[in-house]
């Protein structure tokens, strides 16, 4: 197992940043990339961004792109969110895996925190 947990989330009006923090707490050898995923309610898991922690290449989802940024710090992985739309309202969630592809797919990760809840408002 790979403890991750996740911070940061809060109620923002739209246009507001945010920045979320996951640390990865333990045995984080072997671990190659890590993302930030988000899910609302109703809606299925969806990635945003991945990071691939030996080099510090990146990928994101179109619907972030230009508004979220990934970074990573030792063990630790931040998603500086700005410009937020009520859109991105969801509950998100840091996941990390020792396979060194940046995959957007939930289904690619087999480790994950418990989420942090960002709201924003209109």
């Amino acid at each position: 197992q790979v403890p991750l947990t996740e911070s940061g989330g809060a109620s923002v009006q739209a246009g507001g940043s945010l920045r979320l923090s996951c640390a990865a707490a333990g045995f984080t050898y072997g671990i190659s990339c890590m993302g930030w995923f988000r899910q609302a309610p109703g809606k299925k898991r969806e990635g945003v961004a991945t990071i691939y922690t030996h080099g510090g290449v990146t990928y994101y989802d179109d619907s972030v792109k230009g508004r979220f940024t990934i970074t990573q710090e030792n063990a630790n992985v931040y998603l500086q969110m700005s410009n937020l739309e009520p859109e991105d309202t969801a509950l998100y969630y840091c996941a990390a895996t020792s396979r060194a592809w940046l995959s957007l797919r939930p289904a690619a990760y087999p480790y994950w925190g418990q989420g942090t809840q960002v709201t924003v408002s209109s």
